[in-house]
């Protein structure tokens, strides 16, 4: 780690190992993403600023908890073990912050902390320490550490490593003096079995907890939550953030993981806020952010510029050999399947970048809100995907204005019975798009297809609807709902067929294979239209969770023709979002609907 030969900070204060990593990456002495760069320079500012928002820098915390680790640990596992355990340089920022920032009542500042890095790089024997330090040498009595996962396996791994750590030879003390020899520690279970360490002398311990387990009246002061891209809802999550904001004194939440999946909402969702903070844009003096990803600039040449593999991979050249990530890079080359975990896990790059099935910063450019009420009097397209029993159904309304834009609103519902189950399945927060106002949750253990028609039919009420294009399956049920509510359907069969009266509704295939357009819509077709639309900018599709999941999700397939279609089978959850609004786009988008005309002109 560098530092400066006078030991003094440029502002001429006192120095400290937090301070100066902070500066150097700000300089620029070692490579860092734009990211980590942020949380330094946040660091950097708070110094100055901070105080008057009534928050202080205490050094010597900091010097104490980074001594701390070399003085009671030994490294237990890798080249390393049996060594004292002194932090990593990125370590030394990350413990050094969180305890050495304080209000004026002398409490830990941060009440959260993410830290996101690449595979491999130490984060879980830091948590382990952090915790034990938190359970018996912060000056606390009866002190409650929790580490929590989403399943009992990976709730043990970092705590596993405190065990060990427990277990392991002290620095400089005679051979065979552990913290449990010494009767430091209780450690109950024995070997592999460790369920359980206790701090007698102050009362406190240190309790795995795995998957959705509770603990009775917990009075928490350290969670660690570790693989946070592994959750599937964020349930778990804010009871204990609830919990450690109701303990008046300190109490902190440390969350450690790699970057998570697009698809992976909670873990998404945590890190974008997390990103957020460390760049300034969220003012959140009680959260810590440190996020090492490769940049943005980085994601097209990542598996052949090395020299921006330590912004992801801190460790990298300390305790994670070089040739570890080149050996899974020429693996990634060579298999395609591997690439894009190779990219998220080690680069910090999100599945979505890697593998989205088109570039999702151009995806993301076209997410709006759309308002349905500006768009009244444009000719609309209705595009319909029912599941075949409790999954999700999508409706999707496309408008196409005078000037060729074109905008894509979706519905989706779902059956409450089953709903958290399906969810855990899916890993997708249903319970909390319901909630939001994202997806409608109707009774049942089947979605009743009147629901769908009674939407419908308040489209075809308010808007210029031209027809209505649909996947085959299930179709039959959805014309028998809108007979039900009164609202008059007629199936499209080519237009040498009598026409009949109400709405138009049109099949849209599936497959790859390409079908003449005067008799139904096909997905190759569709699919270039939208792409086309997105790549130009010329469409605006309402930015829901639902439908950013769905097109997340989405996996092509693709024919010796090149002809391409959505294929659900190897996509990675549901998708039924992105195949409506393809539908929607290639019938708006179609050159025979140039001149469209309300089928209320349909002649009778």
């Amino acid at each position: 780690m560098p530092t400066r030969s006078s030991g003094q900070r440029a502002d001429k204060g006192p120095s400290d190992p937090t301070t100066e990593w902070a500066e150097a990456a700000v300089r620029g002495d070692f490579v860092v993403g734009d990211l980590v760069r942020h949380a330094a320079e946040r660091h950097l500012r708070d110094l100055k600023d901070a105080p008057a928002r009534g928050y202080h820098w205490r050094p010597e915390l900091a010097e104490r908890a980074l001594k701390f680790f070399p003085a009671l640990f030994t490294i237990t596992d890798g080249p390393a073990a049996g060594k004292p355990f002194h932090l990593l340089p990125y370590q030394t920022f990350c413990v050094g912050s969180l305890m050495g920032w304080v209000n004026e009542a002398g409490r830990w500042r941060f009440r959260s902390a993410w830290i996101e890095t690449g595979k491999g790089q130490a984060k879980s024997p830091m948590m382990g320490g952090l915790g034990l330090y938190a359970m018996g040498w912060c000056g606390f009595e009866r002190s409650q550490i929790y580490s929590i996962a989403a399943n009992k396996d990976t709730a043990f791994v970092l705590f596993k490593d405190a065990v060990a750590m427990c277990r392991a030879q002290i620095p400089g003390y005679d051979d065979g003096e552990s913290l449990e020899a010494r009767g430091d520690v209780v450690i109950r279970g024995e070997g592999d079995n460790a369920h359980k360490i206790e701090h007698p002398e102050t009362g406190s311990f240190f309790l795995p907890l795995a998957g959705g387990e509770k603990q009775s009246g917990p009075r928490p002061r350290m969670v660690l939550a570790d693989e946070i891209h592994e959750f599937a809802t964020d349930t778990q999550i804010e009871i204990w953030k609830a919990a450690i904001a109701k303990v008046a004194g300190s109490a902190m939440m440390v969350l450690g993981t790699n970057t998570p999946a697009t698809s992976q909402h909670v873990g998404t969702s945590f890190s974008d806020t997390a990103q957020a903070v460390a760049k300034g844009e969220v003012r959140d003096d009680t959260s810590f952010a440190f996020v090492a990803r490769v940049d943005k600039a980085d994601r097209e040449t990542v598996f052949e510029n090395e020299a921006c593999w330590g912004k992801s991979m801190p460790a990298l050249g300390i305790t994670f050999p070089v040739t570890n990530i080149r050996e899974q890079v020429q693996t990634a080359k060579t298999r395609l399947s591997t690439a894009s975990s190779v990219k998220r896990l080690y680069f910090g790059i999100p599945t979505g970048a890697a593998d989205f099935w088109i570039d999702e910063e151009v995806w993301a450019a076209v997410q709006e809100e759309i308002d349905e009420e500006a768009l009244k009097g444009l000719p609309c397209w209705l595009s319909l995907d029912l599941s075949k029993k409790n999954d999700l159904t999508a409706l999707t309304a496309t408008w196409r204005g005078d000037a060729g834009h074109i905008w894509a609103k979706t519905w989706y519902w779902t059956t409450q019975v089953g709903l958290p189950d399906r969810a855990k399945a899916d890993h997708a927060p249903y319970e909390d798009w319901v909630e939001q106002g994202w997806l409608t949750a109707v009774p049942g253990a089947t979605i009743d297809k009147t629901f769908v028609a009674a939407r419908v039919a308040e489209l075809v009420a308010a808007h210029d609807v031209q027809e209505l294009v649909f996947d085959t399956a299930q179709i039959a049920d959805f014309e028998s709902a809108c007979d039900d509510i009164g609202l008059p359907v007629w199936r499209f069969k080519g237009p040498d067929k009598p026409q009949g009266e109400g709405l138009k509704i049109v099949a849209h295939a599936q497959g790859t294979k390409v079908m003449f357009e005067d008799r139904q819509y096909c997905m190759p077709r569709s699919i270039e239209r939208l792409e086309d639309r997105i790549l130009q900018q010329t469409i605006t599709i309402e930015n829901s969770p639902v439908t950013y999941s769905c097109a997340a999700n989405a996996a092509l397939v693709e024919d010796g023709m090149k002809n391409r279609a959505f294929d659900k089978k190897r996509s990675r959850g549901r998708i039924d979002g992105i195949v409506t609004i393809a539908m929607g786009v290639g019938a708006a988008d179609n050159p025979k609907a140039a001149a469209p005309k309300s089928f209320w002109e349909t002649p009778r």
